[in-house]
């Protein structure tokens, strides 16, 4: 058995641009001056896995990079005259920080991650990392950092020798090739079905075709740990316990407490888009009305709003939101226009 653990790549944040990650088209001065092409992290990690750490510092045109490799797990150029594709057959593990530093957990987590929804939604599983303050959990760590630095682990052996770990992964990865059963198939397609009943009975999305194949992958990777070339509804069980938590985490609507995949496909939960509806109607409102006067009186929007279904409370609050945000001003007391 091939004791070499799968080829494995590391790159990191601001270091790292879309063609470094993709393929780069350069000027081969050896060859006459011809264009070539030169394969980037994720091409030289096909088979294997691109560790990138600092995710949320690479700017959105390099994250789109990933689109393509994480749908398809292929990269396209169409580069200096030169028409191409690459297979990227690459697991993808990034490390990112909120926005904010910290995750507020009164606020939808996936909103609080500098990712773009489009690439955010092809991760399989999200894990957000929130600092809990445990005292018992905080000694344990805090002995055992320090025990690092006096060398007192020693006496700690590793539950795995790191050698049979390297060729165990190798042996899995090359040998074991796990085909879906019948009962797993079914288990799966019962926990998708009974979503999709459930987010059509609260009136939004909570899982899409996207995450069907995610549990595939999941269940697949399962049977493969345990060295079985057969999916089993053991497997499946797994796959879904693990979507499961990250739905609990990541896709809950912190508001209403609804599942919605939308928060992590569009960047906005049910309850939020409802909320711009409302503002952009309240918006509309007072443009339509300043076609014809020099400023929007504030009770006759409110008036306005309420033919739409908008409450004058609502109404209110809206008009006071948009002024401290600076899409309105007022002109005078009670009136409001647009800068």
């Amino acid at each position: 058995v091939d004791t070499l653990a799968p080829k494995s790549i590391y790159v990191s944040g601001k270091g790292t641009s879309g063609v470094g990650l993709t393929v780069a088209a350069e000027k081969d001065e050896l060859s006459g001056g011809g264009w070539t092409l030169k394969a980037g992290a994720l091409v030289l990690a096909n088979g294997g896995i691109v560790c990138v750490d600092e995710f949320d510092k690479i700017d959105d045109d390099n994250q789109a990079a990933l689109h393509e490799v994480m749908e398809s797990g292929q990269i396209s150029v169409a580069k200096a005259g030169i028409v191409a594709r690459f297979s990227a057959q690459t697991s993808v593990l990034a490390a990112a920080n909120p926005k904010y530093g910290r995750f507020d957990q009164s606020k939808n987590l996936a909103e609080q991650f500098n990712i773009t929804p489009t690439l955010l939604s092809r991760f399989d599983l999200i894990f957000p990392i929130v600092d809990v303050l445990d005292e018992q959990k905080d000694a344990r760590l805090a002995k055992h950092i320090l025990n690092t630095h006096r060398g007192d682990l020693t006496e700690q052996k590793a539950p795995v020798n790191l050698d049979l770990l390297r060729k165990y992964i190798a042996y899995a990865r090359r040998s074991i090739h796990p085909v879906l059963s019948e009962p797993a198939s079914k288990k799966i397609e019962e926990f998708y079905i009974d979503l999709r009943k459930m987010g059509k009975e609260a009136g939004a999305v909570s899982i899409t075709p996207r995450y069907l194949e995610g549990l595939v992958r999941l269940a697949e990777a399962n049977a493969k740990l345990r060295l079985s070339n057969i999916v089993e509804e053991h497997d499946a069980e797994v796959a879904i316990s693990l979507m499961n938590y990250v739905m609990k985490q990541v896709m809950v609507d912190r508001q209403t407490g609804v599942l919605d995949a939308d928060i992590i496909a569009t960047g906005m939960s049910k309850s939020d888009r409802e909320k711009r509806k409302k503002v952009d109607m309240v918006l509309d409102i007072i443009r339509e009305i300043l076609k014809t006067y020099d400023s929007a009186e504030i009770e006759k929007v409110k008036n306005e709003a309420r033919k739409y279904g908008i409450d004058e409370h609502t109404a209110q609050r809206i008009i006071s939101e948009l002024i401290k945000q600076g899409e309105l001003y007022e002109h005078e007391h009670g009136h409001v226009r647009i800068p």
